[in-house]
């Protein structure tokens, strides 16, 4: 897999567009008139508080507190930068905060405590637990962060859990699970040597243990050696209580004859020779980041029998925590845990390594654009499984039932696993294959716009993805200038940089265009000038004769303007069987509309053909296709001329054969809605439709617009289908980020 490259500029132009920082709060319910306000706040607020003060545990009911966990910390072990403080931690606690959401639907805020003395520290935590369903510590040096957490989880009654430990202790155990399995080993006949003796590295060895690993068998070591029984140089109480009586003294001895390696401490602590060293079959976990103590190759290279993990998403069996805290933490808020304690640790532990043994859903595969199936290569699922919301949370919650931990314990298991998967964001499994796809594709991107700094932003994140190649249009002078003021100066030498002055195939292109063009009123003259001064043609002709495996166009230019020009090169148009279809992503659901581009005003034989190559789109995302033909009518009624013509497409589909699911005509709620469904039981949609085809080009345009302001939509598209190569036509209005997306359709010849 190609090494993802991010500069400086991108990474701050994420968190500064479109709105500074990584989320936002919104009303989950009405506030609009006056009646609402006065329920939402004085006077009808009186009436909850009233009761929760009666009874504390009406908080769960009456507030948002059984689903908002607090990210906090005071940035003295930020990443791998060190002591950032608490503002420059920042950052990180929001992205935490928006892992929590998208991966288990877990509402978070962050908070950052200036302070480095633990009893403030304490004290200001402390005095905020009314306030959340749990708290989630991050980013605090050790052994601040021992204490720290020790004494919360003593003083409150909600969860308090130190991610950097215990997150990477649950998934290192998760995977030591299944490599042992695989090695024929059991965890408490293993020799396991840790390197680390940090919040992570105790964190990893006391939860092993306390799977059955047994003391004697565990050796810790740091940067002065081995903690042995008597040391007395760089030891803590943490330390000592992992220390054993061993003549052992340094790692390189520790690892002779080990079964298993658990690293948490830095790149290239580890030597093929200590790993030639080990005993058979043996399990190595280097979970230093950014770069691990030593690398699977490296490793392989002395011994093809071991099972490697890293904390890397480029190399196979990642340690990740996001597989870990936001089910956790899922699990517990909904029994309303007191804690999470190690029996909840353990049944995550053991959910995860059951998960990854199982067969891998195809949407998983897809997503990773590879076939994954348990063995050494896949112990630990990946991030992206759509199994791990409805399989961890049950598990932890069954386990914190049972020790205790629970005040509102789950009665009907089956259904609260049903709830889960209705938690699952259905989209990102499809963006994400979308990306494999593309990286795979190493696709010859064209970006036709190189006087757009937008464009070029796209352009330069294109290639810097590890996408492929980006060929920008434009003069060589304007774009070095546009990417200096953009900071890319540097990625003026990574771009090609293509236009009419400095191609070989001038005179090949401006030939291919007058065949297309003379009996269209163009003459020789008229075809110099569009082949060589029109960014749009030109970028068209270099895609019609191969010399690029995409275009990306549209940015700056209106859509129906650029799509004539396209025309020039291509059969782009109605009456050769384009369409537009924009695919518009909200609340985790994904709706293709259609056509958004090219047919003005359809008619049936049109309608179907939309449908059709909506169907194909909708393929390629990895959708099973379910069409609705959507009006203000619902199946003849009220009658109307123009809503006559969608009941008419569907009787063209029968007549085609197609091999997808289609109905018609209907209003949107009727085909997005299965209570409204329920009604006409005749209907042949098998659940909500996932492709509107509208009457005209004007109610498509409506439609996406009206999503994208007022629902927050993401709208990706229009995606141009049903032409022979592979173009992608952007609005005016799309950041760079939207442009990326729209090269990454292109070069997964989405269309």
């Amino acid at each position: 897999m190609a090494k993802v490259k991010l500069t400086r500029e991108e990474a701050l132009a994420f968190h500064l567009e479109p709105t500074p920082g990584k989320w936002e709060i919104r009303a989950t319910v009405p506030m609009t008139t006056q009646r609402d306000l006065s329920l939402a706040y004085s006077p009808g607020v009186a009436v909850p508080c009233e009761e929760i003060a009666a009874n504390p545990e009406l908080a769960y009911d009456y507030t948002n507190k059984g689903n908002l966990v607090a990210v906090i910390s005071n940035g003295t072990a930020v990443l791998g930068l060190g002591n950032l403080g608490a503002l420059g931690s920042k950052p990180v606690m929001e992205g935490k905060s928006v892992l929590f959401k998208r991966f288990a639907d877990v509402n978070s805020i962050d908070i950052e405590l200036d302070t480095e003395d633990p009893d403030e520290f304490c004290r200001a935590v402390k005095l905020m637990g009314p306030t959340f369903g749990g708290i989630n510590l991050e980013d605090i040096k050790a052994p601040e962060c021992f204490i720290i957490e020790q004494r919360l989880k003593e003083e409150m009654d909600i969860p308090v859990f130190h991610d950097d430990q215990h997150g990477t202790a649950v998934i290192c155990a998760a995977g030591l699970i299944n490599a042992l399995l695989l090695s024929d080993k059991k965890i408490e006949d293993c020799r396991i040597v840790l390197n680390g003796a940090g919040a992570a590295g105790i964190a990893c060895l006391e939860l092993i243990k306390s799977m059955g690993a047994r003391n004697e068998n565990c050796i810790m070591c740091d940067t002065k050696g081995v903690i042995y029984q008597g040391r007395t140089e760089g030891m803590n109480q943490w330390k000592s209580a992992h220390a054993v009586k061993t003549e052992l003294r340094t790692l390189e001895e520790a690892m002779k004859g080990a079964d298993v390696f658990l690293g948490v401490s830095a790149k290239g602590a580890v030597t093929q020779d200590m790993v030639l060293s080990m005993a058979e079959n043996p399990v190595i976990f280097a979970m230093a980041n950014p770069d691990p103590e030593i690398t699977p190759e490296e490793a392989h290279e002395v011994r093809p029998d071991a099972i490697v993990a890293t904390g890397r998403s480029d190399y196979p069996n990642q340690v990740n925590n996001v597989l870990g805290f936001p089910y956790l933490f899922r699990g517990a808020l909904d029994i309303h845990a007191r804690a999470i304690n190690d029996e909840m640790k353990i049944a995550c532990a053991n959910a995860l390594a059951e998960i990854a043994r199982e067969d891998v859903p195809d949407e998983v595969g897809l997503a990773y654009g590879q076939t994954l199936a348990f063995g050494r290569d896949y112990i630990i699922p990946t991030p992206f499984d759509p199994r791990l919301i409805h399989r961890i949370p049950p598990a932890v919650a069954k386990a914190g039932m049972d020790t205790g931990a629970a005040r509102r314990p789950i009665i009907d298991m089956e259904a609260y696993e049903e709830t889960l998967k209705g938690r699952m964001d259905s989209t990102a499994p499809i963006l994400r294959g979308i990306n494999n796809r593309a990286r795979a594709a190493q696709a010859r991107m064209i970006f036709a716009e190189g006087d757009d700094p937008r464009v070029l932003r796209a352009a330069v994140m294109y290639q810097r993805n590890g996408l492929g190649k980006a060929l920008v249009v434009g003069r060589d002078s304007d774009v070095r200038k546009k990417l200096e003021e953009a900071g890319l100066a540097d990625a003026v030498r990574e771009l090609e940089v293509v236009n009419a002055g400095n191609t070989r195939h001038l005179e090949t292109y401006k030939e291919y265009l007058y065949a297309r063009l003379q009996r269209k009123g163009q003459n020789r003259q008229d075809i110099h000038r569009l082949a060589s001064r029109d960014r749009h043609v030109f970028a068209s002709l270099m895609l019609a004769h191969g010399h690029g495996d995409g275009l990306v166009t549209g940015a700056t230019r209106k859509s129906a303007h650029v799509l004539e020009l396209l025309n020039h090169v291509f059969d782009a148009d109605a009456k050769h069987g384009a369409a537009g279809v924009t695919a518009l992503i909200n609340n985790g659901r994904i709706v293709l509309i259609s056509d958004t581009l090219v047919h003005e005003w359809p008619e049936p034989e049109d309608l179907a053909t939309i449908a059709e190559r909506s169907a194909e789109v909708a393929r390629h995302l990895g959708l099973e296709p379910r069409v609705a033909f959507v009006s203000f009518s619902t199946f003849g009624y009220p009658v109307s001329e123009r809503a006559h013509k969608m009941h008419l497409a569907p009787l063209v589909l029968d007549r085609r054969g197609v091999d997808f699911e289609y109905e018609g005509e209907m209003t949107v709620d009727v085909a997005l809605n299965p209570k409204a469904q329920e009604a006409y039981p005749f209907q042949r949609l098998s659940g909500p439709a996932n492709i509107l085809v509208v009457p005209a080009r004007h109610s498509a345009s409506i439609s996406v617009k009206l999503m994208q302001e007022m629902a927050g939509a993401t709208v990706i598209g229009p995606i141009l289908a049903g032409v022979d190569k592979s173009i992608q036509i952007c609005s005016t209005n799309m950041t760079a980020n939207d442009i990326l997306n729209m090269a990454v359709l292109a070069a997964c010849k989405i269309g």
